[in-house]
């Protein structure tokens, strides 16, 4: 599997959302996490079926039996930072670590401001080495589960007193990822990989709550060792049924890494084409997939300094983010304003 390349496409997907122009959690403009979340399954029947406790990708692969496929499952597993206030502040932090505290959305400690959030880890699951010759015979499944914890850290000010705390929690997430192959050609496989979340939830929750027990921002990549992989976008002839009879739910995997490489896909749940770039001139991640990075780096630079305090408060991405880009010169600014490139060629175009 390219991962190198195809690492740096799955970021952008797997920060979708994370931080929101104007990156200020005052300013509640929009949703976060609307792409690629799969649910608990109680949640998901609580809603209608409005939202998804699993994925699944269907593609082809020429091989034979003894072609050997992996999967990395990408995911984010939220971090629930909840502010507290002590009234009156503690003399001094003893590790007193369930002392009781008063939850607020924003406290400010001298020049400092922190904000209740919702922070996140990233989550990768790893399937190696499947033999396609196994998987026509039965499905392979492999379970995993990630632990709930808490963590408490005092919020000092500068004469030593503590007038706050962060409080850290993540609830624990359990899931599974099932491959299963089927002959549909001379040579030719439809592999099929299927992501479900297994976390369990008891007592009706709201979005927010549902969201601490997701899988957010789900992606898969697949790799082939001994086969190549088929684009979906464009098969040739003697796939082109194959290809129309896989059912992709939730994600479409496309070809990537350098033009013309078949060991790889991408697997999202933001549609995009075979080969996807980032464009060379971006000089970071702005939280955005679809972003034009100069409209955004220009609106970010004329925050007001109060606007941009409350955007480095949000975590160390927004503070990197604010950073990087003040940090952007003349030269790399112009060089965001436009670009021209060559159009790919449409199979079957006429030319001229």
């Amino acid at each position: 599997m390219n991962r190198s390349l195809a690492d740096r496409v799955a970021n952008a997907v797997l920060y979708e959302g994370y931080i929101l122009y104007p990156y200020r959690p005052s300013v509640k403009n929009r949703q976060r996490w609307t792409f690629g979340g799969l649910y608990p399954e109680a949640y998901c029947r609580a809603t209608g079926g409005s939202e998804a406790a699993g994925n699944q990708t269907e593609c082809l692969v020429r091989g034979t039996p003894d072609t050997a496929v992996e999967v990395v499952v990408r995911f984010l597993h939220l971090m629930a930072r909840q502010v507290g206030e002590f009234v009156p502040p503690l003399a001094a932090w003893r590790g007193d670590h369930e002392l009781a505290f008063r939850p607020v959305e924003v406290l400010s400690v001298g020049d400092q401001i922190f904000h209740t959030w919702q922070e996140a880890e990233e989550r990768d699951v790893a399937v190696g080495g499947v033999g396609l010759g196994s998987l026509p015979a039965c499905r392979h499944r492999q379970n995993f589960a990630f632990p709930g914890r808490r963590h408490r850290e005092p919020i000092a000010a500068a004469d030593g007193t503590i007038p706050g705390i962060l409080v850290r929690e993540q609830q624990a997430i359990e899931g599974a990822v099932e491959l299963a192959a089927a002959v549909v050609g001379e040579g030719l496989y439809r592999l099929t990989a299927t992501v479900r979340n297994l976390t369990p939830l008891e007592a009706p929750a709201g979005r927010d709550a549902a969201l601490m027990r997701s899988l957010v921002s789900t992606h898969v990549l697949l790799g082939v060792r001994g086969g190549a992989f088929v684009s979906l976008l464009d098969p040739p002839e003697d796939c082109r049924a194959a290809a129309a009879g896989c059912r992709n739910v939730g994600v479409w995997p496309v070809l990537v890494g350098e033009e013309g490489q078949t060991d790889t896909l991408l697997s999202s749940p933001i549609i995009l084409y075979d080969y996807p770039q980032l464009a060379p001139e971006s000089p970071g991640d702005l939280f955005d997939g679809t972003e034009i990075d100069e409209i955004l780096s220009l609106r970010i630079l004329t925050l007001t300094d109060d606007e941009k305090r409350q955007a480095v408060a949000v975590d160390e991405r927004a503070r990197a983010l604010l950073a990087r880009t003040e940090g952007l010169g003349a030269e790399e600014l112009f060089g965001l304003h436009g670009t021209f490139r060559s159009r790919r060629p449409v199979p079957g175009e006429a030319n001229g």
